[in-house]
């Protein structure tokens, strides 16, 4: 069945590869987002792939509404955008704090409000994807408090949107994924090999994302082999 399915944080890492395993289906239609647009125009190729410029750092609303015409109506959306600091707490700014929230948390549910409208009403199915660092009870790391705090914040709010809109066909869901081999986990830990890499990942996302919504709502779920 023909889906217009968007990843926001579509231009590297786990985001690159979920739009390539989406696009493997002529008949979806793939909505990628990312600061860097002029990166997923050069890696992106397929005729049902269409880039947009998105910066959840500033102003989400303003740029959704210079675009929202142009976007169809939403199926799959995957909130996969992150901005990871790697400090000692005693020396994380103001900027490195209110940076994480604003990417990791806030510009993700500034996000959904702009695309609420564009949700179809028959059925969508929002995946949030977070971190095992944001898991409650997982393994904590020593210089990732900013980041890996707004990732648990995205687990609360999952579960605070399955709660407003659980009389809708609108879900939403929170994946917690651990390590994969991405440029997001070589500046978390410097020399680590992970288990998975992006493509594996994208393929157990890809699958989640069109199929899961019929059985779970407002579930925050670890996907991890290892730990980190």
């Amino acid at each position: 069945m023909s889906k217009h399915i968007f990843v926001i944080g579509a231009s590297r890492g786990i985001g690159a590869e979920l739009v390539r395993a989406y696009a493997q289906n002529p008949d979806h239609q793939v909505y990628a987002f990312a600061r860097n647009i002029d990166l997923m125009e050069a890696i992106f190729h397929q005729e049902n792939v269409h880039c947009f410029s998105l910066d959840l750092s500033e102003n989400v609303e303003g740029q959704f509404a210079q675009m929202i015409d142009q976007l169809p109506q939403v199926d799959v959306l995957i909130e996969n955008a992150g901005y990871l600091v790697n400090k000692p707490f005693p020396n994380l700014t103001h900027v490195d704090i209110s940076t994480s929230y604003q990417i990791n948390v806030i510009g993700v549910m500034e996000s959904i409000q702009c695309l609420l409208p564009k949700m179809n009403p028959a059925g969508a199915h929002i995946v949030n994807i977070s971190s095992m660092g944001g898991f409650q009870g997982s393994m904590k790391f020593a210089g990732l408090a900013a980041y890996s705090t707004s990732k648990a914040a995205l687990c609360s709010f999952t579960e605070l949107f399955a709660e407003e809109y659980k009389e809708t066909n609108i879900k939403m869901n929170c994946l917690c994924l651990g390590a994969v081999q991405t440029e997001m986990l070589e500046q978390a830990f410097p020399g680590y090999q992970a288990p998975l890499n992006p493509i594996q990942m994208a393929e157990f996302i890809t699958d989640f994302s069109l199929n899961a919504q019929r059985y779970l709502n407002g579930k925050i779920i670890p996907v991890s082999l290892t730990n980190p």
